[in-house]
């Protein structure tokens, strides 16, 4: 009976520390240009705050916390023995707080479009995730010294990471 009365008189404890946060109506659908109203009723206010997000179709809402760190970046070059078979790609490592990260790459300060391949994020064992992003570059580029950027961004924050030729000391010059 003790044993009981001790689990009901916990479970209503914890029942009365749920905030309980409803929207009138869950779903409302509505042609372009008429109006809608939203309801959001808080049972037990704890002193946070609730905000309304709008998400445009064919896009992606992420919502953050603007503490989010940076990501953190490494850049590679091309391999010697690709290099030696005339092909050149950089890879780019990107260790981030989250999975949604954006990411990419600059030749001379423009954006390159073609010739990228970025991984998914997996997490690793830390619950930090990483990306990887491969952009394959023509050898004369390169060899000339082209300065090519790696550009991730997660939220607000952004990170980017500059390579050249001449910034890889034990590749051959």
């Amino acid at each position: 009976m003790l044993g009981t009365l001790c689990t009901l008189i916990t479970a209503l404890t914890y029942v009365d520390a749920v905030i309980v946060l409803t929207q009138a109506p869950p779903v409302h659908t509505v042609s372009t240009g008429q109006e809608v109203v939203l309801n959001c009723n808080i049972q037990r206010d704890d002193g946070n705050w609730v905000s309304w997000y709008k998400q445009v179709p064919g896009t992606k809402l992420i919502v953050t916390s603007s503490s989010l760190p940076r990501p953190v970046l490494t850049v590679f070059p091309p391999s010697s023995a690709e290099l030696q078979s005339n092909k050149a790609s950089l890879v780019c490592l990107s260790s981030q707080s989250g999975p949604f990260a954006d990411v990419s790459w600059l030749a001379a300060g423009s954006p390159v479009s073609t010739g990228i391949s970025t991984s998914t994020a997996v997490q690793q064992p830390d619950k930090t995730f990483q990306i990887s992003s491969y952009l394959a570059v023509q050898t004369s580029d390169w060899n000339r010294g082209q300065v090519y950027t790696c550009r991730v961004s997660l939220g607000s924050q952004t990170s980017e990471e500059n390579i050249r030729k001449s910034d890889c000391p034990t590749e051959e010059q």
